[in-house]
């Protein structure tokens, strides 16, 4: 595999020499462009009007081809806009639009518009001070984008409270997300993290939400990316500063279930930009109320155990990072990023166990534990033809995550006795990919590349005998040529080959070894019925790896009655895709509608089975290939603004399950699931600003069994100080219940599973956040591995131990 490292990474040079002579004629003649800028005022207070939307529209066509947001002078630059006449259109909530002509010419590329005044709207005539909001929600060719740095209700949050307000996708209590009811791939900033890896919902609550610019939500990923995520792609978007001189942010959270904390510094001088972050996250240890009861028909006799405790989880975890950014000239780029993350799960509980009515008593601690280290390296060049771009990347993530228990057991007139768990489980991964760019014309582009990785994976027990390793390498290629069908018709298609090589040894079994080769075709057509509404048509393969979690062996015993463990032979799964969906803009609200039909074969889900050990009856967790499942679904998203400082949103969800194989003699039915997400958010005058909102998820299905339907709920309050440099607030969830009732069921033909979890949810909060400085932002190419299946994908919820979050 590290030959075909060394390969891939020839064929990058190749393919960046190429980058410097496109064309045997040489590079094409520099193309003149110059830059448009405008101040916009308030026609009556002639103050500012600051997060305005400025669209530049050809005048001979009148297709947009550039636009802005004005900042908080009310100031717009536009630039790279090459020489023609063009209307100005100025558009922003409680004024009427206006629009002006402007041209520029090869002699004069740049132009100063001046001042442009702006007249409130009747409703809004009245009013002295003017609150502004950028767009929400943007939609674009391939992928629909939440700008939550417009969202002045996140203030004091974090990751997860911007998730839950992004259309189509679906957080639940423990913040695992899903899209679409199905599996999804998370990246920050086009990259994976090692954080990721482990647990999203962890990961996420450790990223302050001041930190985030844009969640990008990619529902039919081209063949550029990687190939995994059945639902999707999220690519979360952190602010990044380009001006010169320094910014950055203090953001502080205290309540009565978990404390957070943030500071980031950005410093720029010239060619070069220092970026720092640290976030610190600690949930107060509470007491989860857990019930479980099995049982089990073994030899015609039917034995039952019913376990009655709590378990008293925490959560203490950091990330912080640092990054160097240096422009070698205006064309070549140079950047480096390194970001540590660290968390751990754990707490003591307790439990009454009845087995077959003999009564005794487990005692016992659980910690679990991750540390992460990922490093980047992106070389970026650019040419004088206008889109054209090489890029060459690498990329070094190492993990160690533990997994620590201990049980002791109480019983009348029978020695106490203990049963020790321990397993760390280490994952290097190396990385080097390599992508090129080429417009043919201003229609036509083509995006091709090349990408391998190496992952080793050492997973240690107390036995060294049942040691567990595993390696994965992945070399892929792709090529993507977009273009136009028709004046209003896009459409972008391309094919991914990737050939996956797989060996290992799981304790005393013998050593297993999975070659498979695949191809990922993707295509979209998107078709603009008017200039705000849009329809697109896509299809694409896609495939789902499972990771550590899903392969490791290793027997967890911390609930003895209900051990779990993972499956080594696991196959990936494969899913195609097809989608239709319609997109409109009417006078500030936001309409967004999809169908989609999904079929994916090895399903991977989680499978109970009764077992006898030492005299002990049990239900084994572990995870099997349980067949192939069709899905049809929809989801529709709206934004609807009844006054111009009051935003309503809400997006349901709604999926089949179906689970059938021949093989495992599983036909499930046809089941309905449902997500549903409302808000309302305020804006008052004097920087107050309160909103409300609620989740309600469907009961889960699984081929075996369900959870429960819940339903949370949440409001904040908070208000703009300091001229708007800083915020501070309040926020409820759940005010008026403390737990969060969640039951699950499993059967199979000769055993159940019943759990009952009193999850405790109720929690109040004080939130301050403080910024400096003067933003604005940039995103670079880099390595995007979003290949694996994470265990947050199938939902969270801890069996047995009750994991308090």
């Amino acid at each position: 595999m590290k030959r075909i490292i060394l390969i891939l990474a020839g064929l990058g040079i190749m393919v960046g020499a190429h980058a410097q002579f496109p064309m045997a004629g040489g590079p094409a003649k520099p193309k003149v462009t110059g830059r448009i800028t405008a101040l916009i005022l308030d026609s009556l207070t002639k103050k500012p009007v600051d997060y305005a939307t400025i669209s530049l529209i050809k005048a001979t066509d009148s297709k947009a081809v550039n636009g802005g947001v004005t900042d908080e002078k009310g100031k717009v630059v536009l630039q790279n806009v090459a020489p023609d006449q063009y209307k100005l259109s100025i558009g922003f909530m409680g004024y009427k639009s206006k629009t002006i002509l402007v041209k520029t010419t090869p002699e004069k590329p740049d132009l100063n518009a001046g001042t442009i005044y702006v007249v409130p709207s009747q409703s809004n005539l009245k009013e002295v001070e003017i609150v502004g909001q950028q767009a929400l929600i943007e939609n674009k060719v391939d992928k629909l984008v939440y700008n939550a740095e417009a969202d002045i209700t996140n203030a004091g949050g974090d990751a997860t409270d911007v998730m839950r307000k992004v259309p189509m996708l679906s957080v639940d209590i423990n913040g695992n997300v899903q899209l679409r009811g199905s599996a999804v791939r998370v990246l920050i900033n086009g990259k994976p993290s090692g954080t990721m890896a482990s647990s999203v919902a962890d990961a996420l609550k450790m990223i302050p939400a001041e930190q985030i610019k844009s969640v990008e939500v990619i529902t039919s990923p081209s063949a550029k990316y990687d190939a995994e995520g059945s639902g999707g792609i999220i690519n979360i978007i952190t602010k990044k500063k380009t001006s010169e001189g320094t910014s950055g942010s203090v953001n502080a959270s205290a309540g009565t279930r978990s404390n957070n904390g943030a500071f980031n510094f950005n410093v720029k001088t010239g060619r070069l930009a220092v970026t720092t972050s640290l976030g610190v996250n600690h949930a107060y240890p509470q007491n989860s109320r857990v019930d479980v009861f099995n049982t089990a028909v073994i030899n015609g006799v039917t034995n039952t155990v019913s376990q009655n405790g709590f378990s008293k989880w925490s959560r203490v975890g950091y990330n912080g990072s640092a990054g160097l950014d240096y422009d070698l000239n205006g064309y070549n780029n140079f950047s480096t990023n390194v970001k540590l993350n660290s968390f751990s799960n754990g707490g003591p509980g307790s439990s009454d166990i009845y087995t077959n009515q003999v009564f005794s008593q487990n005692i016992r601690d659980m910690d679990m534990s991750f540390n992460n280290m990922d490093w980047n390296v992106d070389y970026r060049k650019t040419s004088k033809k206008e889109g054209e771009e090489f890029s060459l990347s690498a990329q070094l993530s190492t993990g160690r995550n533990g997994s620590d228990f201990t049980n002791r057991f109480v019983t009348a007139g029978i020695p106490d006795f203990s049963i020790i768990g321990h397993n760390t489980g280490k994952n290097n991964e190396y990385t080097v990919q390599s992508d090129y760019t080429y417009p043919f014309s201003k229609t036509t582009v083509l995006e091709t590349g090349v990408k391998g990785i190496v992952r080793d994976i050492i997973s240690d027990y107390d036995a060294s005998a049942q040691d567990f390793d595993y390696s994965q390498n992945v070399a892929s290629a792709y090529g993507v040529m977009g273009f136009k069908l028709s004046k209003k018709i896009t459409a972008k298609a391309g094919l991914r080959a990737e050939y996956t090589k797989i060996n290992g040894v799981a304790g005393n079994i013998t050593g297993f070894d999975n070659d498979y080769f695949n191809l990922f075709p993707s295509v979209v057509v998107s078709q603009n019925l008017s200039q705000m509404t849009t329809v697109k048509l896509s299809y694409n393969r896609r495939i789902q790896r499972p990771s550590l979690f899903y392969l490791n062996p290793f027997r967890n015993e911390s609930d003895i009655y209900n051990p779990m463990e993972g499956n080594p032979k696991l196959d990936p799964e494969l899913a195609d895709n097809i989608e239709l969906g319609y997109s409109t803009f009417i006078k500030g609200s936001i309409i967004n509608a999809s169908v989609f039909y999904r079929n994916t074969g090895n399903v991977i889900e989680s499978s109970i089975r009764p077992i006898t050990e030492d005299g002990i009856n049990k239900n084994l967790t572990t995870y099997i290939n349980v067949g192939t499942s069709q899905s049809y679904g929809l989801n529709v998203f709206g934004s609807y603004n009844p006054k111009p400082k009051w935003t309503l949103m809400a997006n349901f969800g709604l999926n089949t399950y179906d689970v059938s194989s021949t093989q495992n003699n599983v036909n499930t039915g046809t089941f309905l699931n449902y997500t549903a997400f409302m808000r309302s958010a305020y804006a008052l005058s004097g920087g107050w600003n309160t909103e409300v909102w609620g989740v309600i998820n469907s009961p889960k299905r699984t081929f075996q069994g369900q959870t429960d339907a819940m339903y949370f709920y949440g409001g904040a309050v908070k208000k703009e100080i300091l001229n708007k440099m800083a915020t501070i607030g309040v926020n409820v969830l759940n005010p008026f219940s403390r737990d969060l009732n969640i039951k699950t069921v499993n059967n199979t033909a000769t055993s159940s599973q019943k759990t009952d979890i009193h999850y405790p949810l109720r929690s109040f909060g004080l939130n301050f956040s403080y910024k400096f400085g003067k933003l604005k932002f940039t995103q670079k190419k880099s390595i995007k591995n979003d290949d694996l299946k994470k265990e947050e994908e199938q939902g969270g919820g801890g069996m047995g131990g009750g994991q308090g979050k």
